[in-house]
Parts: C-alpha cells; sequence; structure tokens
C-alpha cells in the first residue's frame, strides 16, 4: 500500500506550488482542435506530475486548490478562462476528471515503493491522466453540447497523440526530479538511510 507522512507545512507549499504550475502550463493557451468544443492545453502535464510527486491526496489538494481559484473567477485555465461558467460547459467533466485522475496517478505510481520505477509511473500517468479524465470529460462533454456519445469519444481522440506525450514527459520529468531531488515528493525518504536512486526496475 501507499503510505503518505504526515501533513506539515512544506506540504502546503508544495501543494500551492503545484497549482500554480498547472495555472503557469495555461500560459501558453489553448490550441482547438478542429473546431472541438474542449482544446489541447498542457495543463494535463501539470495533473499528471501532481500525482507523481505529491501522492494521491497531496496531489488532489493541489488541483481542488487550483480548481478554487478557477471557480472565483481567475482566469487560469489554459486561453485566458476561468469562472463558475467552466464547472457548466464543455470542459466541465475534464475539471472534475482531473481531480479523481490525480488520486488514482498518485496511488499507482506510489504503491509498493518510496521511490518511483519508470514503468509504473508511465502507467499512472495513463491510466489516471488519461483514461479517468476521459471516462469523466467524454460523458459530460456529450451532455453538455448535445452530442451522441460515440461521436464525442471518436472525435476526442485527436486528443490521444498529445496526451501519451504528456505522460511521456511526465514520467521523464519524474524520475530525473527524483534523482536530482527526492525531498519533493511527498512519498518522502527515511533519512536515516541512503537515497536509493534506482529507477530501472
Amino acid at each position: 500500500m501507499f503510505k503518505q507522512a504526515a501533513w506539515d507545512v512544506r506540504d502546503t507549499t508544495r501543494v500551492a506550488a503545484f497549482a500554480a504550475l498547472i495555472a503557469v502550463l495555461g500560459l501558453p493557451g489553448a490550441v482547438p482542435v478542429f473546431g472541438g468544443a474542449v482544446p489541447i492545453t498542457l495543463q494535463t502535464l501539470g495533473v499528471m506530475l501532481a500525482g507523481t510527486i505529491l501522492g494521491p491526496w497531496r496531489g488532489a489538494a493541489a488541483i481542488l486548490t487550483f480548481e478554487a481559484l478557477v471557480l472565483f473567477g481567475l482566469p487560469i485555465v489554459s486561453g485566458g478562462r476561468g469562472g463558475a461558467g467552466m464547472f457548466v460547459g464543455p470542459s466541465a467533466g475534464y475539471l472534475l476528471g482531473w481531480i479523481f485522475g490525480v488520486v488514482v496517478i498518485g496511488a499507482i505510481a506510489s504503491v509498493g515503493s518510496e521511490r518511483p520505477r519508470w514503468w509504473r509511473t508511465a502507467v499512472a500517468c495513463v491510466t489516471g491522466g488519461i483514461l479517468v479524465v476521459y471516462a469523466f470529460g467524454i460523458p459530460i462533454q456529450a451532455l453538455v453540447t448535445r452530442l451522441p456519445l460515440v461521436e464525442t469519444a471518436l472525435t476526442s481522440t485527436v486528443f490521444l497523440p498529445g496526451d501519451l506525450v504528456k505522460a511521456v514527459l511526465a514520467t521523464v520529468i519524474t524520475l530525473t526530479l527524483w534523482r536530482a531531488y527526492p525531498r519533493a515528493f511527498s512519498r518522502g525518504t527515511n533519512p536515516k538511510h541512503p537515497v536509493d536512486t534506482d529507477v530501472t526496475a
């Protein structure tokens, strides 16, 4: 089972930092795909990293912090969008999916070991960051846009290549950060023992 240490001030700082990171990843703007209602953004990369680095619950706290700021009107969703309308529009399901997705990412990435494994990190990002997010996003998008579910799902396949690239990037960044600064991870390390940086298994 994955383990999480007791919450401390550093966790609050990490949560705030990741909420800010997700906002910053929205600065390049959203890229519409064939006029679709939901554009491609870099912010899902931030969601994946929140899960792999912060773990399930602190990762969820970062997403909830970000989305609370969106709800209060800050234009920090990619494309300079914000406000309560984001939670009733075509993107609403994806925003909801981020919350559940980051929990799944953190749970898979953290289970069984204090150090990240490349294959488990990749599986976590694909499962939580893509499959879980799509499982919430596509049905709600279909409901809001009043398009058939199958048509919406087929249209959403255009996001897959970009999301798979983001999963690869999140895996590489996670393993690189672990080697460089393992204290950034909520799963932590035992200070009485040297850090094991073997991430090849």
